[in-house]
């Protein structure tokens, strides 16, 4: 085929193509070209005719058979528009300089292997079969934009398009028309640039839609408006910028709507302003080197089942402003933040908190309105999350926020108790609120000796020696029975008969008691000083 001549045997629309090839323009026929006549072209191609390039572009035409470009080397773009593929081509192993596909037909494609120097472009194409670029390495980026996928698997829909351990030097531009009924995977794979999804449909509802496990992206993840019927499936994976989910709807027959555990975002995780998941969101030991945001997002789960799982991640802040209150439970224990955001309309029906840590909690609400979240724990008590709300509150300077919120645990605590402590604690909370309402104890100890000298002034005790009686003092005779440990000779020198006799055993006990209580309330204190 080197000669000036195209080989005999041709018909009139290949003997057209090679024509077009030695000038490098366009060749558009809607007649048939066999599959071997284009490789048998690309592999040994004829001279260029002076002052022109020679390179393969094709349009509106039907390629028969197979095109078999396993191993082959073809330095200068392929360019396919419009095209109809009676089989899928075969890529394994070439090399290209690029490869442009725009608005062609095709059963599949195989381009295991497959290097492309530039870019690689399937758009607008509809293709009822699996692409197979498993361990691709392309230089520049890979477009799908516009185009329909159709995988065949075991079942129809499956392995749409299988892009393992594959190398893109640019982006994956797949955002708007992009339909895909099948698995999309993308495990293993480096993109130095962006990962675009924005408005793209990924349809597998018994299966996962995209599977990412590993998936590494120097830039961002960009799922804004997705729309995902089947789990995605981010696990492990590692996005440069920012993984945004703005406006995406995700759904599932079983499972997660979203499975992100250990995903290390460098900038936002954004699941908000619209996102809409029809089933659990699970983000288990993630890093966000920046916020996570669920404002204005719904997360549709059946009551008393899993909603979000945010366990044992880091993140700069939550922001769990939902648009209407999560109706499942939303578990963030061993959880470390910076700030956690949220409303009490917002507020989830069950919420585990354990070994939650914050700093802050925006906006700045009164601790009794934060209190009833940390009822909601299915689990039932715990200390650990009153402690941490106390502790936010007193880095802030919200001291009485911060006692308001021990005074609960102790009150929560009580309730597990048996029925001993129970008593012993319910004396505390109402004489001395656990040492956090230390003014109780004033008002008690003011109604204790008014009452005696109230009782005693009516009716004086008798003096223990007729004969030389002190000048009796009905205020420092009370005293004397109320405060423990303090004589001030009146209770020596008097002694009551009668009734008032067991009236003073009562001031004595009650002065004993409120001394106890007071005192384990101090302790208390001094313990968390």
């Amino acid at each position: 085929m080197s000669g000036s001549l195209a080989p005999g045997g041709w018909s009139g629309s290949e003997r057209g193509m090679w024509a077009a090839f030695r000038r490098g323009e366009w060749f558009a026929d809607e007649g048939e070209i066999r599959a071997s006549v284009v490789r048998g072209l690309l592999l040994a191609p004829p001279p260029a005719e002076a002052g022109h390039l020679p390179r393969l572009r094709l349009r509106d035409v039907r390629i028969t058979g197979r095109l078999d470009l396993a191993e082959a080397i073809v330095p200068g773009t392929l360019r396919l528009h419009n095209c109809r593929f009676e089989q899928a081509p075969c890529l394994d192993g070439a090399s290209l300089g690029a490869l442009e596909m725009r608005d062609c037909v095709l059963p599949g494609l195989s381009a295991v292997g497959v290097t492309i120097g530039w870019k690689c472009e399937i758009s607008g194409c509809r293709v009822e079969g699996p692409i197979d670029l498993y361990g691709a390495s392309i230089g520049g980026t890979l477009h799908l934009e516009n185009s329909r996928l159709t995988g065949h698997g075991e079942r129809r829909g499956e392995r749409a398009l299988q892009l393992l351990c594959a190398t893109i030097g640019g982006d994956i531009q797949a955002s708007t028309g992009l339909h895909v009924d099948g698995c999309t995977d993308l495990r293993d794979t480096s993109v130095r640039g962006s990962v675009v999804l924005k408005r793209a449909e990924l349809l597998n509802p018994s299966g996962i839609a995209l599977k990412a496990n590993r998936l590494h992206i120097g830039g961002n993840l960009s799922c804004r408006g997705l729309v995902a019927e089947g789990t995605v499936d981010l696990c492990d994976a590692r996005v440069g910028g920012g993984a945004l989910f703005e406006g995406a709807s995700l759904t599932t027959e079983h499972g997660p709507a979203l499975r992100a555990h250990g995903i290390d975002v460098g900038a936002v995780l954004n699941c908000c302003d619209g996102f809409t998941a029809r089933g659990r969101v699970s983000l288990s030991s993630i890093t966000v080197r920046s916020r996570v945001c669920f404002h204005d997002a719904v997360i549709d789960v059946p009551s008393d089942t899993p909603a979000l799982t945010c366990r044992r991640s880091t993140a700069s802040e939550l922001a769990l402003t939902t648009r209407e209150p999560v109706r499942g439970t939303v578990d963030l224990s061993h959880t470390r933040l910076t700030v956690l955001r949220g409303t009490p309309d917002s507020w989830p029906d069950t919420v585990r908190l354990e070994a939650v840590v914050y700093d802050s909690l925006l906006p700045q609400l009164p601790a009794v309105q934060r209190l009833p979240l940390l009822t909601r724990d299915p689990e039932g008590f715990t200390p650990q999350p009153y402690e941490q709300l106390a502790a936010a509150y007193r880095l802030h300077g919200h001291d009485g926020d911060a006692r308001t919120v021990l005074l609960a645990k102790q009150r929560r605590l009580r309730t597990t108790l048996p029925w001993p402590g129970r008593v012993w604690s319910r004396l505390q909370d109402v004489t001395v609120g656990y040492g956090y309402r230390p003014m109780r104890a004033v008002w008690w100890l003011c109604a204790i000796v008014l009452s005696g000298i109230l009782l005693f002034t009516r009716w004086p005790p008798q003096a223990v020696d007729p004969g030389k009686p002190p000048h009796f003092q009905a205020a420092i005779y009370t005293f004397d029975l109320v405060l423990p440990l303090v004589d001030f000779g009146q209770e020596q020198a008097f002694s009551p008969r009668g009734g008032l006799q067991w009236a003073a055993v009562v001031l004595v006990c009650l002065g004993w008691l409120l001394a106890t209580t007071a005192a384990a309330g101090a302790n208390r204190m001094l313990r968390r000083a």
